[in-house]
Order: C-alpha cells, then sequence, then structure tokens
C-alpha cells in the first residue's frame, strides 16, 4: 500500500492549519463579542434580572476563549484530514454553526432580543450536535473536542431561556448612559 503523505506531512498539515485557523477562531469570537457590546458593563445587561444558574461575569471570557481554542484545533483537525469522506460536509457544518455562534452576541446584547437569541441557540444546538457527529466521521478526537463546546451552548440555551423566563420585556428597558459623578 502507498501512502499518500509521510506521518510528518500529516503533522506538518496539521501544524499549518492550526497556525491559521485557531487565531482566526479566536479573533471572530472576540470581534463578535466586542461588536455586540457584551461587555460585563452593558448598562442593558446590567438592568436585567440574572437567573440562579447565572455564572460570574469572568466565568464567560475564560470558558469562551477556552472554548474558541478548542473549536480552532478540531476544525484543523479535519482539515488536515485530505481524503478523508465527509470532509468537506463537515466543515460546511462547522461553518454553518459558527455563523450561528457568531450571531448571538449581537441579537442578545446589541439588539436586546431574548426571543430571538434563544431561537439561535436552538438552531446552534442542532447544527452543532450535527457538526460533532460529522466532526467524528472523519476524525473521532476531533469530535470529541466538541464536546465541552456543545456542552456549554446546551448550558447556554437553558441560561437565554431563563434569562427571557426573569425578563419578559428585556427589549423594552430603557437605559441611560449617563454617568453619574460625584465631587468632593
Amino acid at each position: 500500500m502507498n501512502r499518500l503523505a509521510s506521518p510528518a506531512q500529516l503533522r506538518a498539515s496539521l501544524l499549518r492549519w492550526s497556525l491559521f485557523l485557531v487565531p482566526t477562531v479566536l479573533l471572530l469570537g472576540f470581534l463578535s463579542g466586542q461588536v455586540a457590546g457584551s461587555a460585563a458593563n452593558n448598562p442593558w445587561f446590567d438592568a436585567l434580572v440574572k437567573p440562579a444558574i447565572y455564572p460570574p461575569p469572568a466565568t464567560f471570557g475564560i470558558v469562551w476563549a477556552t472554548l474558541y481554542l478548542m473549536m480552532g484545533v478540531a476544525l484543523a483537525m479535519v482539515c488536515a484530514a485530505w481524503g478523508a469522506r465527509m470532509r468537506v460536509l463537515a466543515i460546511l457544518a462547522f461553518v454553518v454553526q459558527f455563523a450561528l455562534n457568531l450571531a448571538w452576541s449581537p441579537i442578545f446584547f446589541a439588539e436586546h432580543d431574548i426571543a430571538l437569541a434563544l431561537a439561535v441557540l436552538i438552531a446552534l444546538d442542532v447544527a452543532l450536535a450535527v457538526t460533532v457527529w460529522l466532526f467524528w466521521k472523519v476524525r473521532p478526537a476531533a469530535g470529541i473536542i466538541l464536546l465541552p463546546y456543545l456542552a456549554w451552548v446546551l448550558f447556554a440555551s437553558v441560561l437565554n431561556w431563563q434569562f427571557l423566563d426573569a425578563n419578559p420585556d428585556a427589549s423594552e428597558i430603557e437605559v441611560s448612559n449617563a454617568v453619574q459623578r460625584f465631587e468632593l
């Protein structure tokens, strides 16, 4: 049997894909949050009633940075799997779920539409489950790497639903960007 590539060439391909995709996924995730104003000091978000399961705000930055890193690695593993059946389909599924992921922050934080954000998360849950399955078919390790991301998105769906339940009129909350200043 004649090999298409040596193990060293396969590792080099994975490294090249990783050097491109990991920073790209991290950057796009970061930009989505920045454009949406998803920082902890968002006045509209501060005015919302927080569900009991809402974790400390610092958790989100740590978790999302880790998950975006893992997504980039998993995608690089699939992209480097030249000749694998379902490779192109797996990459397309990743693009769809990633677009849904990136759309959530602007819908929730910038548009203040918690119900639409929940619908996006439900679509993301389904698209991500399909992506995990396809990644598993191409490279089982890539599918396994995405499982914490799937768990977090499912948790985020429950959290989003609880935000909607606790804040049914959230889109009507008026916030002022005025700063109160005290002088002594």
